[in-house]
């Protein structure tokens, strides 16, 4: 199977925020920053940014590039809850999800073929969830590592979406600057450029012996990134309080055989996720969002805690009998959460439980040795 990683960033993140929350501030250059002389500023909208306004410059020059500009102090109250209703999105999506600060993260997203039938599938999907849960857009970039998923994000802001595929790392880098390889500082771009290495493709043309000569051990990592080579894994840093999994729809869904089969997916991807962190969950909660946007979760706990799918299903089948599906739905999600070690004190269905949770680790083994080519559609490129 190979390797998808996604990096969600939002645009202009805090200015947006601002624009969002004061509709006099829309379609006007707003530059968020401290009210002190030696404040710098903190984010500047892309209205502010036409004027050479850029996060980091002091306050007083972004004055005077932008004297008529919308100058806001910051509300990191605000910024925090949107940030933290956006990585509840951004949890949904992968199994490995590594947050870099508010508004951005990397998502591994290797194992999602069998929700999305295309990588650009996904990434609308993502785009479109985190827009409506808190009315801001985000670039996303698909790649197949952390540094060119991080550069596609890059390639298309604000609201963008870039994919590069396998076999393009070269020709995509090869024209860019040598200040946007990762590591590449005031210092060591002005290193580079008094050598002669104005491009990436400068880098990548160039003999390693010459650049380690240059710059030492960073030389080899630079030559990596020219050609797109990075191996480093999405870290999870965070406690794991819910596993969840949903899809946004690109048509909306109103034959109730197709319902049941997504979330039954869904309940077999939750369960799955539950028995690889070696947890059973006692409540279970099906989110369904309807074509109007009307939005309904319903929650129910269990006795005993479960990492089954299809305990987790027949839940969810229970909770969507409780909701009037009056209308088509764009949105189906399944969560669990109230999580611990799965039960080990013999009870009355022990025994059964214990036998269907020792096949669905079984299977989980066979598909993580020989892969899930059966169960799971590959992903194919889709711009």
């Amino acid at each position: 199977m190979r390797r998808w990683i996604m990096h969600v960033d939002m645009d202009a993140f805090f200015a947006s925020i601002e624009q969002r929350d004061d509709p006099a501030l829309q379609g006007k250059p707003v530059i968020v920053g401290g009210k002190s002389r030696r404040s710098v500023v903190a984010t500047a909208s892309y209205e502010a940014r036409a004027f050479g306004v850029h996060s980091a410059m002091p306050l007083s020059q972004a004055k005077r590039l932008c004297p008529h500009g919308c100058f806001v102090a910051p509300r990191f109250e605000a910024y925090r809850e949107a940030s933290d209703a956006i990585h509840q999105v951004m949890l949904h999506y992968a199994d490995a999800y590594e947050p870099i600060s508010l508004d951005e993260a990397f998502l591994d997203i290797s194992g999602m073929g069998n929700q999305y039938p295309t990588l650009g599938a996904i990434g609308r999907a993502i785009k479109e969830e985190i827009r409506s849960a808190v009315h801001l857009t985000a670039s996303v970039g698909i790649a197949p590592n952390k540094f060119l998923a991080k550069m596609a994000s890059d390639m298309k802001k604000p609201d963008g979406l870039c994919i590069i595929p396998y076999g393009r790392e070269r020709e995509v880098l090869a024209p860019l600057p040598v200040r946007r390889l990762w590591g590449v500082g005031e210092v060591t771009e002005k290193k580079l450029l008094a050598a002669g290495f104005r491009t990436i493709a400068d880098i990548q043309e160039a003999p390693l012996e010459k650049l380690s000569a240059l710059l030492g051990n960073q030389g080899p990592l630079l030559k990596n990134l020219s050609f797109g080579i990075d191996d480093r894994p999405v870290v999870s840093s965070r406690q794991v309080k819910s596993i969840g999994d949903e899809s946004t729809y690109e048509y909306d869904l109103t034959d109730r055989p197709k319902i049941d089969r997504e979330i039954a997916i869904h309940s077999d991807i939750v369960a799955q996720r539950l028995r690889r962190h070696d947890l059973a969950a006692r409540t279970i909660s099906l989110k369904i969002r309807f074509a109007s946007f009307k939005t309904i979760m319903r929650s129910l706990s269990l006795e005993e805690g479960t990492n089954l799918q299809e305990t987790i299903d027949s839940t969810c089948q229970t909770l969507l009998s409780r909701i009037p599906l009056t209308e088509g739905i764009r949105l189906i999600g399944v969560t669990a959460s109230n999580l611990g070690a799965p039960l080990s004190i013999p009870s009355l269905f022990s025994d059964e439980e214990d036998k269907r949770s020792r096949a669905a680790k079984a299977m989980d083994s066979i598909q993580e040795k020989y892969g899930k080519k059966a169960l799971r559609k590959g992903f194919w490129l889709e711009e």
